[in-house]
């Protein structure tokens, strides 16, 4: 890590919230708390963290509410809590777009191992992609500038690209019409800490079809292939810097 991780840690229960922070502070991160909605809108707005531990279970605005939320605004990776024992939540939780869940009363070294692999899945801190610097890619109504890692519309407005999706995009670009799998996705997206079964490729690509395409629900860019995977149905031209 080029520095430390910040994480936010967002629960109404202090006897959770604080001794959690004490401990991830001494794993080497920097951590920020918060005790509800209000709160972490606050601490956001102020502080840029690289991942966000949500209760579910909070007074007022839930955690699936403010998750809902944050998704639609951002990219940074959550992890969801919850006392309930049920997978109902955990499902809604990754529909709505967490990274993972765990459920209470946990380990803190599960936590702690679960963070480090969201981390890295989602690819905080990650420079450049080897090989692909100074190269410039067109597709659709699109440019992928692989070295500045930015995705310019045919506009000129530059569209915001977390890193998890950089990296699944230019899978994508680099293999356009051919039909890839999760676990190919996985590989070329250097998300091999994922299960392949979980939902992490399709929580990035549901984000990407809402940036790529005109409309989202009828996607024409990135399809889905039955039994397949996905695949980019538009060709691909490599231009000059």
């Amino acid at each position: 890590m080029t520095r430390q991780a910040r994480i936010l840690i967002v629960d109404d229960e202090a006897d959770i919230r604080e001794p959690l922070a004490e401990y991830l502070s001494r794993q080497d991160f920097t951590v920020y708390v918060a005790a509800n909605a209000a709160q972490t809108r606050a601490e956001l707005a102020r502080t840029d963290v690289d991942l966000v531990i949500l209760d579910i279970m909070m007074p007022g605005e839930d955690g699936l509410s403010l998750c809902r939320d944050l998704r639609a605004r951002t990219d940074i990776p959550i992890i969801l809590l919850s006392a309930r024992t049920d997978d109902i939540d955990r499902i809604i939780g990754l529909e709505m777009g967490s990274d993972d869940y765990i459920g209470k009363p946990f380990v803190p070294r599960e936590l702690l191992a679960r963070i480090r692999a969201v981390l890295r899945r989602t690819g905080s801190r990650v420079g450049p992609t080897q090989g692909h610097a100074r190269k410039i890619y067109r597709f659709d109504r699109w440019i992928l500038k692989a070295d500045e890692r930015s995705l310019v519309g045919e506009d000129g407005v530059t569209v915001p690209v977390g890193d998890a999706e950089f990296r699944l995009l230019l899978a994508f670009v680099m293999r356009p019409r051919q039909v890839l799998s999760r676990n190919q996705l996985l590989d070329l997206a250097d998300a091999r800490e994922a299960d392949p079964f979980d939902r992490s490729i399709d929580n990035r690509i549901v984000r990407l079809r809402k940036k790529l395409e005109r409309d989202p629900a009828d996607p024409a860019l990135i399809k889905t292939v039955r039994s397949g995977g996905y695949v980019l149905a538009t060709d691909v031209r490599q231009i000059d810097p």
